[in-house]
Order: C-alpha cells, then structure tokens, then sequence
C-alpha cells in the first residue's frame, strides 16, 4: 500500500468540493448524535449496520446531504464505529470516545470504488465537476480510496491510496548496523559515535507564533481580520511542519545510505510527554521513525525494535555488568566491575546496536565477541 498526494489547483469550482466537506462535518455531528441518544434511551452501543441503513434513508430526503457520496457517507460511520471500538478497547487508558466537530474545522470525506474518474493529464472529475491537480508523479497501481482533504488555510489536497506490488529485497550494501538512542538535548546518539542535533523548529519559532497568536486573539469574533489572522497562525504552524517534515526526509535518507540496519529502542512517547510535554511533541520521533521506515522499506534497509524495558543505559557495553539504579540527571557513570567510564547515551547506543543486530542474526560487524545475550 501506498500513499500519494496532490494540490488541487485554485478555482471557483473548489467551493463545492468544500460544501461537500461541510456536509460530511453535518453527518458525522448528526450519526456522533443519534450514538449519544441511542445509548441513553437503550443502554446498548448502535451498530454500524442500522447507523448506515438509517443515513441512508434520511440522505434521501435533505438535498444538502446528497452532495456527499453514498459511499463518502458509509465511511463517515465506519470512522465512528472504529473509533468507538477503540474507545470500548482502550477506555481504561484515557482514551475518549468520538464526539462533535466544529462542521468549519471537519477536513475531509473519503470515496472507494465510485463517485470519481482520473481523466488523463492532471484532470480529475468528481461527481459531475471536473478538477485539475499538480500531477507531480504518475499512479502506479489500482487505487483503493481517494480522499479530498483540506487544511486549516482552506487549501484542497487529492490523497490517493494505491494498492501497489512492489516488494523490495533486503539489500545490504554497506554491510555496517548501527544503534540509536532518542534523547531530549542530543535528537539522536549514533553507535558510531556521532550526534544528531535536533534543530527544535517549533522553538525556534516560537516568538513567531506568540506574536501570530496575539494578533488573532485581539481581532474582532466574526469580522475578516479574525479570519485573516487566523489565516496568518495557521500558516506559521503550516511552515513549522513543513521545514520538521524536510528535515526528517533528508536525515532518513542520509542514515539509510549510511547504514543497512538500524536498530531503535521502543518508547513510551505518551509518557514523554507527561513529563516533558512540548519538548517531546517538538522532536516528534514517531514521525520521524515513519518516514524512516518508509524510506528503508523502498531501499531495502532493515529498521529494528527492541524493548523498551531492556537496561540499554545500565548496561555496561565493555563487561555487560547491569547496575540496579541510573537517575536521569546522570549522564556519565563508572561501571564498578570493569571500571570503564560510561556515556549514558553513546553506552545506551551501542548496546541498541548489539542487541538490534542478534535480532537479525547479523551479529556486531564492530565487536567480535558481544558482551550481551538475548
């Protein structure tokens, strides 16, 4: 499976493609209603079944709502019942159910096998309209869903998913494994001994947005400098992600030319962010370890996971000797049987790095004996 996206160009005709969004954001208020009133009068959860067949039935009768697809509707209650599944799954874990969406802020309908036609070049029909997109790469594959989405500033975006068949080989190239430890100062700590630096985007711009945020907040509610402020911080917060999301394409690209496998050490990020809250969100690792993933996948690099509960920072890499307590503050420490001094981080990467590359049956391509047994 892949995923490909595209800029609708800006036209007049957009707009209907943006009711159409409006109308999805009135459905789902509407089924997140009809889930709220059913379980109050029955006590029981309402199926997905009877959600689309009673959709369906009133779709007939508002003209409005016909300007979202049949089956742009049906997935609007598929989202519901997944996301009440997981509520059901995980509820004990602090996760909510769905609930009510500003219709202003809904962003996207979902369409399957029906409802639009790629007409060839960069044209796209729609229901009965016809679309033009920035055609920057070709489709390759049968495509199973497309989505229109929109952003925050009103722009339009075409989401292809294509069911493609390319399976890629492992392929080790550089024969070298290396070991990475995520740290809130250093971004990442190679076990070859060199450090990523994070450049920490959102707090670089932070004055930026406190200043954008300002403007918008000292606007009238309601009159078009609310709407051009607003315009202007959600263009801000646009350009954050969008310098993090380059950032982390050009260093997934540099560490899988570097590296054939990458080994990580799993992490409970939710809980990182409890502690430490923006710092954590501002790295971002889990969208990093995606694209990472991604990339090494069509290169055919391996990326590797191991435990999260494994002592990689209280194990000593020299001897293998695990010392009961390590407090956060301290970042070196001497091990007490072999008398080695210890980085906390660069210690914690190199046994990432053993242990990742025994998971693979490669072995240490710089150690000839590992200290560390899985």
């Amino acid at each position: 499976m892949k995923t490909l996206k595209f800029k609708l160009y800006q036209h007049k005709r957009n707009r209907y493609l943006k009711a159409s969004i409006n109308a999805a954001g009135v459905i789902y208020n509407y089924c997140i209603a009809l889930h709220k009133r059913y379980y109050r009068m029955w006590g029981k959860h309402l199926n997905c079944a009877k959600l689309q067949a009673h959709i369906a039935k009133i779709r007939k009768r508002k003209e409005f709502w016909q300007s979202v697809g049949s089956q742009a509707v049906q997935d609007i209650c598929q989202r519901i019942e997944k996301a009440y599944q997981l509520f059901f799954k995980y509820h004990k874990s602090c996760v909510r159910p769905p609930g009510f969406k500003k219709v202003k802020k809904y962003k996207s309908f979902t369409l399957k096998q029906t409802g639009y036609k790629f007409l060839g070049g960069n044209r796209l029909r729609i229901g009965n309209r016809v679309y033009q997109y920035w055609n920057s790469r070709e489709i390759e594959g049968k495509i199973k869903t497309l989505t229109i989405k929109r952003t925050p500033l009103g722009e339009l975006f075409v989401v292809i998913v294509v069911d493609s068949d390319d399976e890629s080989k492992i392929k080790f190239t550089t024969g070298k494994t290396a070991g990475f430890d995520f740290g809130l100062k250093t971004f990442l700590t190679c076990s070859d001994g060199s450090k990523i630096e994070s450049l920490q985007f959102f707090k670089q711009s932070l004055n930026c947005l406190k200043k954008a945020n300002r403007h918008h907040s000292r606007k009238l509610k309601g009159s078009s400098n609310k709407e051009r402020a607003r315009k202007n911080l959600a263009r801000a917060h646009e350009d954050i992600a969008n310098r993090r999301t380059d950032w982390f394409w050009k260093l997934a690209h540099n560490l899988t030319n570097r590296f054939d496998v990458l080994c990580f050490e799993t992490l409970n990020l939710k809980g990182m962010k409890r502690l430490w809250g923006r710092k954590v969100s501002d790295l971002a690792l889990r969208d990093f370890l995606d694209i990472l993933g991604w990339v090494a996948k069509k290169k055919g690099k391996q990326v590797v996971y191991i435990d999260q509960w494994y002592p990689s920072s209280k194990t000593c890499f020299c001897c293998g000797h695990v010392i009961d307590t390590l407090d956060l503050s301290v970042r070196e420490w001497r091990c007490p049987s072999c008398q080695s001094v210890n980085g906390r981080d660069d210690n914690a990467s190199k046994n990432i790095q053993t242990v990742g590359a025994s998971m693979v049956g490669l072995g240490d391509f710089r150690r000839a004996t590992p200290a560390i047994a899985v």
